[in-house]
């Protein structure tokens, strides 16, 4: 069962997204809240794997709630919900850890499957966000050259596996490089996630624009 905690500070849209889930029979919503410091709360106290978060919420918006979450209940997933797909405060919530965004326009099934996507240590973007989102942010985001400190936890394995991992390609794709199993290919991306304490792999692709380990356009 999928526990999923509900925050946006309008009623009638989280009464919404609960009539959406409540007839799915692997998703069960455990708890709704008004902004992100009880979101927060909630995710802790019900032990939440998924949490639906409005961008703006009075007093603790989404940005700071995925923060909180992210403290409170590690393992929570965050999907951030938003009225603009390239909303400025979205790329402040992929930064804060969220794990992925979907327009308040979204249909009923990009809604599930967004939960059960992110539930399965999926990314997921809207339809109208996708890629266009993430090359927006990585190109505005300033970039530290270097390499981070968390990188040289990595194998030179990894470390090879990370390098295309962070230019977008896919397991299988991956493997076929490196002429490995996609199950070795996704041992490691599970590894080299654990090391950077990240929670998932668009996290790893921001992670290496912003060092300047990967540049846009090359």
């Amino acid at each position: 069962m999928i526990r999923v905690v509900l925050a946006d500070d309008q009623h009638l849209i989280r009464s919404g997204l609960r009539t959406i889930l409540a007839v799915e029979g692997d998703i069960d919503v455990v708890a709704e809240a008004e902004n992100g410091r009880q979101a927060a709360a909630s995710a802790r106290a019900a032990q939440a794997d998924v949490v639906l978060m409005d961008v703006e919420m009075p007093g603790t918006d989404g940005i700071e709630g995925v923060r909180l979450t992210r403290a409170a209940r590690p393992t929570a997933k965050v999907v951030m919900l938003t009225m603009f797909d390239l909303d400025e405060h979205v790329f402040g919530a992929l930064r804060a850890g969220a794990s992925g965004f979907l327009l308040k326009t979204a249909t009923p099934q990009e809604i599930i499957q967004a939960v059960r996507c992110v539930h399965g240590g999926g990314q997921l973007f809207g339809p109208t966000v996708t890629h266009r989102l993430i090359d927006t942010y990585l190109r505005r985001a300033p970039a530290t050259p270097g390499t981070p400190e968390a990188l040289s936890t990595l194998t030179a394995r990894e470390l090879e596996v990370f390098g295309h991992l962070a230019r977008g390609a896919s397991n299988a794709e991956i493997a076929e490089m490196l002429y490995l199993s996609e199950t070795t290919v996704k041992t490691h991306v599970a590894r080299i996630l654990a090391k950077l304490g990240l929670p998932d792999r668009v996290h790893a692709v921001v992670l290496a624009y912003e060092c300047g380990w990967v540049v846009p356009g090359a």
